[in-house]
């Protein structure tokens, strides 16, 4: 009895700490259905799903700082290597050719930033109102980021300002970014009319190669001058854009695209999950960080709608009022739902290269805002 005893309070069962491991273990799974099943950003929400269950693993701290999760989180996301090195990668698979076509659409981008902002203000209004949430600045700027649909910048911003609520926003982050082609088809429908879906869109003008070269030295320059706590995420989505659109270091943009970025995904999808954990999950801040993001989401996709509209209205050239839902950075899902629901509207309307153009705009968007946000928080 004496050695079925000690073999039992070996198990896993006889370790579980909490109730709410039992809780994040299907919370986990769901994740991972979400990833396979359902196809939502595979690419991280498995690696955050199995990273999550890793973290929950009861009488192991494979999550705490000896642990394989923690030393990969110190190494990558503590720091915040891991969103740089992403994006080094996503500069190097971006097109900015639609942007530099139809230069007025990086307009609709910075609009669709509108939902960081209006969310900071809503964040600190919550810890105010709701016993049990206490946000300060630097909480409400880590949880706005979220509106702007892009995960990577959302979990730098979160690793400098508020390191302990990092698995929350990264997961509603992701999360939202997945469910892109459930969340924006209804607002876009709500704001818009049947006419407005319908209008057609020129041919975009062909970009020379000499102004895909001069734009990210440009961009980088201006970013400096003007916003330079932007200049990390600004600096190496740029990096990973000239290596591609140079055409002499092929070697090097390839491995940018492909081997770099695959495996820096992979740390990073482990690292997230690895915040899963359910003592630091399970927590009312947590619910609030997930109603604000989809707040968050909502008023970003509608401000990009209502100022289309807006230059519609004014402009000489027929603007579809829908691409201005892709100024969210969800690259490229969010082009791709706004070409989908163009053409319930007009069959033979093809709006996704139009889409583009907000869609990159609506990543630099992001990089910028959380450039000022870490200005407003220091």
């Amino acid at each position: 009895m004496e050695a079925f005893a000690e073999v039992w309070a070996a198990t896993g069962l006889a370790r579980i700490s909490s109730f709410g491991q039992l809780v994040m273990i299907p919370v986990c799974l769901v994740l991972l259905y979400l990833g396979i099943r359902r196809r939502f950003e595979p690419l991280l929400l498995v690696p955050i799903g199995f990273g999550g269950l890793l973290a929950n693993v009861p009488g192991v701290d494979i999550a705490g700082p000896d642990g394989f999760l923690g030393i990969v989180y110190a190494s990558g996301v503590a720091n915040g290597l891991f969103p740089l090195l992403i994006f080094i990668g996503v500069g190097a698979l971006t097109d900015f050719g639609p942007l530099l076509a139809h230069p007025k659409t990086a307009l609709l981008g910075a609009a669709a930033q509108f939902g960081i902002f209006s969310t900071l203000l809503g964040a600190l209004a919550l810890s105010s109102l709701v016993d049990g949430i206490d946000f300060d600045l630097g909480d409400a700027a880590a949880i706005g980021i979220i509106g702007g649909a892009d995960g990577p910048t959302a979990i730098f911003l979160a690793s400098r300002l508020s390191p302990e609520l990092l698995g929350a926003i990264a997961v509603a982050a992701y999360s939202y970014m997945a469910l892109v082609p459930i969340i924006q088809p209804p607002i876009m429908r709500w704001l818009t009319t049947e006419a407005e879906r319908s209008i057609p869109m020129a041919q975009l003008r062909p970009v020379r190669q000499a102004e895909k070269i001069v734009f990210p030295i440009i961009v980088l320059l201006a970013c400096a001058l003007l916003v330079p706590d932007a200049t990390p995420l600004v600096g190496a989505l740029m990096f990973g854009n000239l290596l591609n659109e140079c055409g002499v270091v092929d070697r090097i943009a390839g491995a940018a695209k492909n081997e770099l970025i695959n495996v820096v995904t992979i740390l990073l999808g482990l690292a997230v999950g690895s915040k899963l954990a359910a003592d630091a999950f399970l927590t009312v801040e947590t619910l609030g960080i997930l109603a604000l993001g989809l707040v968050a989401f909502a008023i970003g996709t509608a401000s990009g709608v209502l100022l289309a509209k807006g230059m519609n209205a004014i402009s000489k050239d027929p603007i579809n009022p829908l691409i201005g839902a892709a100024g969210v950075s969800a690259v490229p899902m969010a082009a791709r739902v706004v070409s989908r629901v163009g053409q319930e509207a007009n069959p033979r309307n093809v709006l996704l290269m139009h889409a583009m153009g907000p869609n990159v705009a609506g990543v630099l968007g992001s990089a910028v805002a959380a450039g000022v946000l870490l200005a407003l928080t220091k």
